[in-house]
């Protein structure tokens, strides 16, 4: 059995499966905008099952940004960034404690929803300024993955509908780095969210990836 990490945005929560304090948009209380209200319709938990995972860790949380630039201007710098979460268990030696065969990153959904600046596509020589902008900020956390989890298959989920910067910056940030990409398409959704359907097709995209990629 593969030991797996997520990290992910509303899309990948569910209420009581995800680190205690994080938002979550998924529940079994349901909310008017989705019809998702059970665990096993999410994209993910089926899979643990399906494919023999083992979840480690599912660090989603409902509105996070990858950059530092949250929702009405918020810095998330210090709080629910893509990149404040992975380097908090870096320092915590999260990666030293657990054995992590694959890593599931999705997400930038908000980062192109808010409209955070773009920047430019970087791979190296990274100041603290340069994850308040979206590009750069892709580039360090898809190469600090990797270099965290060097031998885990570390897989890129993009979103569709992503701005295109943001999708250039994910396809080159992969590519250099040598982390995997899955580029979903035909995407069933409610104000902007998976339903049902939705998640049973990032499901079966995902799963398809893992199987044919499977060592």
């Amino acid at each position: 059995m593969k030991n797996l990490l997520i990290f992910g945005d509303s899309y990948s929560t569910f209420k009581g499966y995800i680190p205690e304090g994080y938002r979550f948009y998924y529940s079994p209380e349901g909310r008017k905008e989705t019809d998702v209200t059970k665990v096993e319709e999410t994209w993910w938990y089926p899979l643990l099952d399906e494919l023999s995972l083992n979840l480690v860790l599912n660090d989603s949380f409902s509105g996070s940004p990858l950059a530092f630039w949250g929702w009405d201007g918020k810095d998330c710098s210090k709080d629910e960034s893509f990149i404040y979460r992975l380097e908090k268990y870096i320092d915590e030696g999260f990666f030293e404690k657990n054995k992590i065969d694959t890593v599931l990153a999705f997400g930038t959904t908000n980062d192109s929803w808010i409209g955070t600046e773009l920047g430019e596509i970087k791979f190296s020589d990274f100041e603290r300024d340069d994850f308040y902008r979206v590009c750069p900020a892709i580039c360090y956390f898809v190469g600090k993955l990797k270099q965290v989890a060097p031998s885990a298959d570390v897989v890129f989920i993009m979103n569709t509908g992503l701005h295109e910067g943001i999708v250039d910056a994910i396809r080159a940030s992969c590519e250099h780095f040598g982390v995997h990409l899955i580029e979903l398409h035909d995407i069933d959704k409610r104000s902007g969210h998976p339903t049902i359907l939705g998640m049973s097709q990032i499901r079966e995209q995902v799963k398809a990836f893992l199987e044919k990629n499977e060592h």
